[in-house]
């Protein structure tokens, strides 16, 4: 199967206390990038605390960014559930689908980030059950049926949505460290979205997704579709390594120090303490990429490899680089990354190899055949001159 390819857009904006109006501003020159570059998705995060993930309400910034946006599907990457109301999510996906009339996609979660959860009270050790437990409740509501239900974080009474989906959106679940997220993927018939697919430990655990979306799915009668499984990592790209290296000297620091010392998520931590066991931590452990176009596809195939077989890959956004840097990185993935997944430039290379197989026979002949009809010209007028 041809691959998809999008972002996961945290997003990350590190040093913490940038202005967020700029840094917002970064994201949306992003998506319209990608946009028109031809990246078929981008899954915008929530997050309400430590300083640097700055997206509240990924419903929004959907909304305005499909206003700038032609072709590029958006996604809730991820709505964490059990800060919410089911019942009120299901209205917000259901109207945000028919805003968008076909490009909405609905990405669910426990929620990442521990300070989130901390300040609305709700206990980290009940945070994936809590998840489970909503996830079945939004399921039914969008099937448009009526849930009466009650958890100590809500209750609801016949509860019911005014709206019909306006198309079939696709909705995942999102992975990262636990089996939650395959095990209520599997269990709803949903799509899954592996964020910790690279990140320490998650490489290796690849298998253990799928084996778990192939063994639980059955039991409540759907089957898991690889076509749908998401995997996700981070790169940054340049003409050579060297220079994808300097590049980055310009935030990897920034965001190893953010996800080592500030974001309590262990799953998702890098390693080294110098710049130079940073590069080295995310070339070496499997995590990602800082280089050309030929070690993306590299490190890709390897990832179809480990998992046998996926249907999309979405890269991470970060600001490991400056902006017009990490602009020309989707750039370079765009013209020399995708088509190898995609076969979009097979034909153009067929073209190009037909012509050149033929190219001696066809230049003489056209070279003949334009001195032909010059020596015809020149006839032509001599005779007419002797006339």
């Amino acid at each position: 199967m041809a691959l998809k390819f999008g972002t996961f857009m945290a997003p990350f904006h590190t040093p913490v206390g940038q202005d967020p109006t700029y840094a917002i501003e970064r994201d949306l020159a992003v998506i319209r990038h990608m946009d028109m570059l031809g990246f078929e998705e981008a899954w915008i995060g929530e997050h309400h605390s430590c300083g640097a993930e700055l997206i509240p309400d990924p419903f929004i910034f959907i909304a305005y960014a499909a206003q700038e946006t032609k072709h590029i599907k958006l996604g809730t990457g991820v709505v964490s559930l059990p800060y919410h109301n089911p019942l009120w999510i299901a209205d917000r996906a259901l109207f945000t689908d028919r805003l968008l009339r076909g490009r909405f996609m609905l990405g669910l979660g426990p929620g990442a980030l521990p300070t989130d959860a901390t300040m609305i009270g709700l206990s980290l050790e009940e945070q994936r059950g809590a998840f489970e437990e909503d996830v079945d409740v939004l399921m039914a509501i969008l099937r448009g049926e009526s849930v009466t239900h009650e958890t100590p974080r809500y209750r609801l009474h016949e509860a019911r949505t005014q709206f019909a989906p306006y198309s079939d959106f696709d909705i995942v679940c999102a992975a990262i460290a636990s089996p939650t997220g395959p095990r209520v993927a599997a269990k709803n018939g949903i799509n899954l979205l592996s964020v910790g697919a690279t990140a320490a430990g998650g490489f290796d655990a690849l298998a253990l997704h799928w084996d778990v979306m192939e063994e639980r799915a059955p039991q409540f009668g759907h089957t898991p579709d690889r076509a749908g499984w998401r995997l996700a990592g981070p790169m940054h790209l340049a003409e050579t390594k060297e220079q994808a290296i300097e590049d980055v000297r310009h935030g990897l620091d920034d965001w190893c120090h953010y996800t080592q010392h500030i974001l309590a998520a262990p799953h998702f931590r890098a390693a080294g303490e110098t710049f130079e066991e940073r590069v080295a931590f995310v070339n070496e452990s499997g995590l990602g990429v800082i280089g050309t176009p030929d070690d993306a596809v590299a490190q890709i195939e390897r990832l179809e490899k480990q998992s046998k077989g996926f249907g999309s890959y979405l890269l991470i956004h970060h600001e490991w680089a400056r902006h017009a840097a990490t602009l020309r990185s989707y750039e370079l993935f765009a013209e020399y990354v995708r088509p190898k997944f995609q076969g979009s430039a097979s034909r153009l290379q067929q073209a190009s190899d037909y012509a050149t197989s033929r190219w001696t026979e066809l230049n003489d002949r056209q070279g003949a055949a334009i001195q032909a009809a010059t020596d015809r010209h020149a006839k032509e007028r001599a005779d007419a001159g002797k006339a």
